[in-house]
């Protein structure tokens, strides 16, 4: 009987299963760079919270009021896609960004079935306090010992990963 020799590499393992090895360490890593990404977000956003928290407001809120300062007049459902939450999220922060001042709600001048959002003047002040806790935070924590070099090459594949899945509109970041 003729058996023919399966070809092995250097660690003694065939084709296919040096193969399949690879693609598991791939996809661990994978794994590894999602749950990191998660966990970088939800860490920065809980030391956001804290930093917020004696101020009255949430970094949901926060995002928010950062859309509308951009997008004044805007209504509540252009804000929600503008900050990727659901109109129904959108108004229930919009309504105690209201209750404390921070914004005035008014009818649009063209559609009065449409209610917009516009800055208060206590709402810029928030906002520029937050602004100075927010760079802080970045600087002196989360981007600490991170070089120039290693930033742009996150943002280079970050990006990348964002035109894997389709996503290629940037416009929603200028709301933020």
């Amino acid at each position: 009987m003729n058996r023919s020799k399966i070809p092995v590499n250097r660690s003694g393992k065939t084709k296919p299963q040096a193969e399949e090895e690879e693609l598991d360490r791939r996809h661990q890593q994978e794994k590894e760079a999602l749950r990191s990404m998660k966990r970088v977000l939800l860490h920065f956003r809980a030391r956001m919270d804290d930093q917020l928290r004696p101020r009255g407001v949430t970094t949901a809120q926060m995002q928010v009021l950062f859309a509308v300062r951009n997008a004044p007049g805007s209504s509540g459902a252009q804000l929600a896609r503008c900050c990727s939450i659901t109109p129904q999220t959108a108004q229930a922060l919009l309504k105690h960004l209201e209750n404390g001042g921070f914004i005035v709600r008014g009818k649009d001048p063209v559609n009065d079935r449409i209610v917009t959002a516009n800055i208060t003047l206590a709402g810029e002040r928030l906002m520029q306090a937050v602004e100075k806790k927010f760079v802080a935070l970045q600087q002196e924590e989360l981007w600490q010992g991170v070089s120039d070099h290693e930033l742009a090459s996150l943002n280079t594949l970050l990006k990348r990963c964002l035109s894997n899945l389709g996503d290629t509109d940037d416009s929603r970041g200028n709301c933020r």
